[in-house]
């Protein structure tokens, strides 16, 4: 009898250890952004630790604070080195003493591997050194900074008009992403270095009128030393004008610091060409490139060149992917690259010494629903990476080589995501109105009772052919989305990557016809689910999403009770006139809208262009748009906004003046989602 009582007693005890134990909290906007984001890591020359940068937000200041982190490559304790506001890069760590050289503060410094002993290097601060790189043998740094070149202000032209705040413009393209020319330049310099002092530098790009890194999202790997430190390589994009507005045409450029010449590498080769790397012996060069000028979204194959023949030979010709970046591995022997497969991204594997042009060298290493999404280094038969999947932010992992197992490393966010609750992810496959399979995610509320009906959101990613794979993001987050009680479908309609080169491309010059279709067949067939609300169906989106949601606000005929765009394009006449970057839109809508003979473009501004269907708006709609957004610049939000209230549709519009095609401001983000679930509460 005692025994048994003890028993209950002992089994009661455990259960309640048990369900105390178990994840009850749901993720919010407050939470998400409480969480750390990876940055960059570097491997140690003794190949025993990874040191690595996180940012975390701080709210007040509204602005994030990175700083930097240790771990073993074979597992072990966290350590953090450095506790200071302000963004930090590595540069060098010497294979001897182990001292850690970094970037902070406009300054360079130094430290023992475990954080002790620092020490400041440099006294005079230099707040305009960008994308800084120490060379291989530790005698020359480079680094970027913009140079004022052309005279565009009017303050700068007339000297006895210092208060003037004109443009004088006389060419394209006069602003980018959300930055307005002003004649100033970004440019590779090259200087003497000695343990922290910084002598003789040199502008290597000669006072040209072009940029290095490329804008707006080029950096570090844009240019790098080569394994002898006797010569830079740089991408550039060395057009002007309305050549630079209509061309994708970057080339690689190798500066040889002895003659002080520049030679180009990519001659005859049309497309982006971009992340030179040098295989550790010296011995090859190899690098991403695209074919198609113009084309953006093209297939990304890996070029590798002898460098004594001048040999090109292309690795993944045959394969029908694009990869995403790259390394060797330490041996030369291979080349380990992430690529979009099957709606993830996953590691794989190309043979450097012995190609095959069929693609039969290319090895898949890593299988599961998440993405690899960096690679940082190899030692021994580990390759280090990092891991998301749309329940989890980045962390360092160790993949075993060849094998695929994978261990995790890091903990950046353990102690946020042992409290969450997490949703249920499925692969969906869905017939589309051509008769293809496509892939489409389905995440699940955390508590989802398939009993219940739940009020369901489709998703439509925008790019157009950027990849819905397991990202996490920090503002579409389906964690998020589904813990405030939805289902989300995302599809991954006709122009994503990893579904093969055709599937990426049909959506170019299509993109109000069948991919919009495939966003209707993926709620049809949601819908069908006896736990979806028909009733209660929204649709979200933002860029090409946005664009979609204001096109199937146009033809959805009654399916949805609500909608959010994003940043959307909603009238492409004024668009064109308005975006930066025309090689996008004269591959993907046909060009300018003004030369009636291009049928293929007409068709895009007649059938495509979702103002012309605004008299067969009826629902509910929330306009989000940024002031200093140049690629779907400020009047496309605009006019969505006043085409709704004047049809007398229930509408709200929050205008972000100073965000761009991004939100990256932290109470801006956190007001965005506030305002995102708000909308959903009241209209779904």
């Amino acid at each position: 009898m005692k025994k048994s009582v003890l028993l209950s007693s002992l089994l009661l005890t455990a259960n309640v250890l048990i369900t105390a134990a178990q994840p009850s909290q749901k993720m919010t906007p407050e939470l998400l952004w409480k969480l750390g984001r990876f940055g960059s890591g570097i491997i140690t020359p003794d190949e025993k630790n990874i040191i690595y940068s996180v940012s975390t937000y701080n709210m007040g200041l509204n602005k994030a604070e990175p700083n930097l982190f240790s771990v073993p490559v074979t597992g072990g304790p966290v350590q953090q080195l450095t506790n200071e506001p302000g963004s930090k890069a590595i540069l060098k760590i010497d294979a001897l003493t182990g001292r850690v050289t970094y970037w902070y503060d406009g300054r360079i410094w130094q430290m023992d591997s475990d954080g002790g002993n620092l020490a400041m290097l440099t006294v005079n601060q230099q707040d305009d050194f960008d994308n800084i790189r120490i060379s291989p043998d530790g005698k020359k740094i480079m680094y970027t900074r913009d140079v004022q070149i052309q005279k565009v202000l009017g303050k700068d032209r007339y000297a006895d008009l210092p208060k003037a705040t004109a443009y004088v413009i006389t060419d394209l393209n006069y602003r980018h992403w959300d930055t307005w020319s002003t004649g100033k330049f970004s440019h590779v310099f090259l200087a003497d270095y000695d343990n922290g002092k910084i002598s003789n530098e040199k502008d290597i790009m000669h006072g040209e009128a072009f940029d290095t890194p490329q804008k707006p999202a080029g950096g570090l790997e844009d240019l790098i030393f080569s394994p002898d430190s006797k010569q830079v390589l740089y991408v550039c994009k060395k057009k002007s004008g309305k050549d630079y507005a209509q061309s994708t045409n970057t080339g690689l450029y190798q500066y040889t610091i002895a003659t002080d010449e520049t030679r180009e590498l990519t001659q005859g080769m049309n497309g982006y060409d971009t992340q030179p790397s040098f295989s550790h012996d010296g011995n090859r060069l190899a690098w991403l490139s695209m074919k198609e000028d113009g084309y953006e979204a093209d297939k990304n194959d890996i070029i590798i060149k002898d460098i004594k023949t001048g040999i090109k030979v292309n690795l993944t010709a045959k394969w029908d992917e694009s990869i995403s970046s790259f390394t060797f591995s330490k041996d030369d022997s291979k080349i380990y690259f992430i690529a979009v497969h099957n709606g993830t991204e996953q590691l794989f594997s190309v043979d450097v010494k012995k190609p095959s042009p069929s693609g039969e060298s290319i090895v898949q290493i890593t299988k599961g629903q998440w993405d690899v999404t960096s690679i940082i280094g190899q030692s021994g038969n580990q390759l280090l990476v990092t891991r998301t999947d749309m329940n989890h932010a980045a962390e360092i992992y160790s993949v075993n080589l060849p094998g695929g197992n994978m261990h995790k490393l890091s903990d950046i966010n353990d102690k946020a995501y042992n409290k969450l609750m997490t949703s249920r992810v499925d692969e969906r496959h869905i017939k589309t109105t051509d008769g293809k399979d496509m892939l489409a995610w389905v995440i699940y509320p955390p508590d989802f009772d398939p009993t219940k009906k739940y009020p369901t959101l489709l998703y439509c990613q925008g790019g157009p052919q950027s990849a819905l794979s397991q990202f996490y993001s920090f503002r579409w987050n389906f964690q998020l989305m589904a813990a405030q009680g939805y289902i989300v479908i995302a599809p991954n309609r006709r122009g994503m990557p990893g579904h093969g080169v055709e599937w990426n491309r049909e959506i170019s010059g299509d993109w109000g016809g069948q991919p919009i279709q495939d966003y209707l067949s993926a709620i049809d067939d949601i819908a069908k689910e006896p736990f979806v609300d028909k009733e209660r169906l929204g649709c979200v989106g933002a860029s090409y999403g946005g664009y979609s949601v204001y096109m199937l606000a146009g033809v959805h005929e009654g399916r949805f009770k609500t909608f959010i765009a994003h940043d959307g394009l909603f009238d492409l006449k004024s668009w064109y006139g308005t975006t930066e970057e025309l090689w996008f839109a004269n591959k993907d809508i046909g060009g300018n809208y003004w030369d009636k003979s291009n049928m293929r473009a007409q068709r895009s501004y007649s059938k495509f262009n979702p103002s012309n269907y605004v008299d067969k708006w009826n629902t509910p709609i929330m306009i989000i748009q940024g002031g200093k957004d140049y690629r779907v610049p400020i009047e496309q939000g605009l006019q969505a906004f006043q085409a709704a209230q004047l049809r007398g549709i229930k509408s709200k519009l929050i205008y972000l003046p100073d965000e761009n095609h991004w939100v990256l401001k932290p109470q801006n983000a956190i007001l965005w989602q506030r305002e995102f679930f708000d909308w959903l509460k009241e209209t779904l």
